[in-house]
């Protein structure tokens, strides 16, 4: 950043941010993403956010293709694989691969639109931007297909 001679630009920072986490996952085959937004991303939140998603899809087995990151596994999260064994399997791709891993590349798209460069006020305007995004991207699923490089089922 540039300025004048003698005259200092103020830039404005949240000192310490109040972080919040969105948890989330896109269906491979038709686009419809499925996101919530918590202050943490501990293996409580990862196991709450597949009881919501089984619930979302009562009918559907889901297989769910994700990485390596602890709180994917053990504890509440392997409980809730047990229980709901018939309906969900869990995938796990390699440590330290996220670009093989679609659901990155829409995150990415996720920080660019919502996120980079931007200073939220407040913590809920930063959730309420994150879930307009979504809101959004689902009227189009065939964009999100588009992002993680899948293509529409028939």
């Amino acid at each position: 950043m540039w300025s004048p001679v003698g005259q200092q630009v103020m830039i404005r920072t949240p000192g310490r941010p109040a972080k919040h986490y969105g948890i989330g996952a896109v269906n491979y085959h038709t686009g419809e993403t499925f996101v919530i937004f918590r202050k943490r991303k501990k293996r409580a939140q990862i196991a709450e956010f597949l009881r919501l998603l089984l619930a979302k899809y009562p009918d559907k087995r889901i297989i769910l293709v994700w990485d390596n990151v602890y709180t994917h596994k053990d504890g509440e999260v392997e409980q809730v694989e047990l229980q709901f064994s018939d309906r969900l399997k869990l995938l796990y791709l390699p440590t330290y691969s996220p670009w093989l891993n679609p659901v990155e590349m829409l995150w990415r798209h996720y920080r660019r639109e919502v996120t980079h460069c931007e200073l939220f006020v407040t913590p809920q305007k930063l959730i309420n931007a994150s879930k307009n995004f979504f809101k959004k991207y689902n009227r189009t699923p065939q964009r999100i297909l588009s992002i993680i490089g899948a293509k529409l089922s028939a």
